[in-house]
């Protein structure tokens, strides 16, 4: 089992509201835009929608020019 695989079941997902937060695709929870640039850093996960630049560079908080 994976490192992420029981992250929604142990609790990282309390609070997290379906629709703002993430979306669902295929089962898999998506992160959003907005979740992600109010957590504020980047995870280095390689999210779909890291508002980062550069991308999955774990802790960088310089947010991508749109």
């Amino acid at each position: 089992m994976g490192y992420f695989d029981n992250l929604f079941e142990d609790g990282f997902s309390d609070g997290l509201k379906e629709g703002k937060d993430y979306y669902m695709e295929n089962g898999y929870r998506v992160l959003t835009e907005e979740h992600l640039t109010n957590r504020g850093y980047c995870c280095a996960n390689g999210c779909r929608h890291c508002p980062y630049w550069p991308k999955a560079q774990k802790g960088n908080t310089n947010l991508r020019k749109k």
